[in-house]
């Protein structure tokens, strides 16, 4: 997947090579690139395969709603790079990455499809979800697109909604499941365990001084959405590796620490990962995070939460468990 950036300001020539042949495009946000976001991308590569297009997806940074009503912008389920991680194995040929502000806020949304679809993007045939909307407003309906379509020469279609277990799928429902905690319908929803990707800090070495050294992670933007606060059974991946593991997220009340933080604990494995980057996908909630009367006591626990890690991670089914 290529990936092109820009700004959708005055008068746009070309996001992409010159595609005589044209383009099959979706637009949106994508934020968790969930089973409906993958129906719909799904789509538009067929149909550039059959037509002897591109299919690209127009998508934005920072999301939409951050810039229209800050109050009310929701939290990310994917940061940036993770949204690229999870684009990049879709097979889309292209992603092209608008900057969201007031300006582009505003436009219209013929002036939008106009210059950044049409002129920008080459596109021939559009492909939204059912119920897409964008420009000013979100007044970009399937009716306004339907009359654009037959006045600038690009089809419309609409790829209807996706069910999973009686729920359509949505980013929306995607972040009630994930703050609710429920991790079996969150990863149901989404097609792939939810995670979050951060980098490894020198801690205060409390963990390995128990029997339990622990990989401390920072660079989660605060805007990255977690499920509640928990010990919770995980898998993590770096660059050329992969473990179980399990992770205590948030305070440390025994220690007086009441400052959330992630700590990894990896199960069979040893070794200095101080600077890598590990993804972290969230398995099964073991318990909560509570104060221990003393570090023998708190030691003990966590011989029974790695036990519980290795059953839960064992297991064909997430879920949750207690202890």
């Amino acid at each position: 997947m290529a990936q092109a950036h820009g700004r959708a300001r005055g008068a746009v020539t070309a996001f992409l090579p010159e595609r005589p042949e044209g383009t099959v495009v979706t637009v949106g946000s994508f934020d968790g690139v969930h089973r409906g976001h993958e129906a719909v991308l799904r789509e538009i590569a067929a149909r550039a395969r059959a037509a002897g297009r591109h299919s690209v997806l127009v998508t934005f940074d920072p999301h939409p709603m951050a810039v229209v009503n800050p109050a009310a912008a929701p939290l990310l389920l994917t940061t940036g790079p993770e949204r690229r991680e999870i684009l990049a194995q879709t097979g889309l040929d292209y992603a092209v990455l608008l900057h969201f502000d007031r300006a582009l806020a505003a436009m219209p949304p013929e002036q939008f499809v106009r210059e950044v679809l049409v002129r920008g993007c080459g596109m021939r045939e559009l492909v939204i979800g059912h119920d897409h909307g964008f420009g000013r407003g979100r007044q970009g309906d399937v009716e306004l697109l339907g009359r654009l379509g037959a006045e600038l020469g690009f089809a419309v279609d609409v790829v209807p909604a996706l069910e999973v277990d009686g729920h359509a799928v949505s980013s929306t429902q995607v972040r009630r499941a994930v703050a609710g905690g429920d991790l079996s319908l969150a990863s149901r929803l989404l097609g792939r365990r939810y995670f979050a990707t951060g980098q490894v800090v020198p801690g205060d070495g409390r963990g390995r001084g128990l029997g339990f050294p622990t990989a401390n992670l920072a660079g989660i933007p605060s805007r990255k959405l977690l499920p509640p606060d928990g010990v919770y059974a995980v898998r993590v991946e770096w660059r050329g590796g992969r473990a179980d593991g399990m992770m205590n997220q948030g305070g440390r009340p025994t220690f007086q620490q009441a400052e959330r933080s992630l700590e990894v604990h990896l199960l069979d494995h040893a070794g200095d990962l101080y600077g890598e980057w590990l993804k972290v996908e969230w398995v099964a909630r073991l318990r909560d995070v509570r104060r221990f009367p003393s570090l023998d006591a708190l030691r003990a626990q966590l011989e029974r939460d790695r036990s519980s890690a290795r059953a839960a991670l064992a297991a064909p089914a997430t879920g949750t468990l207690s202890t």
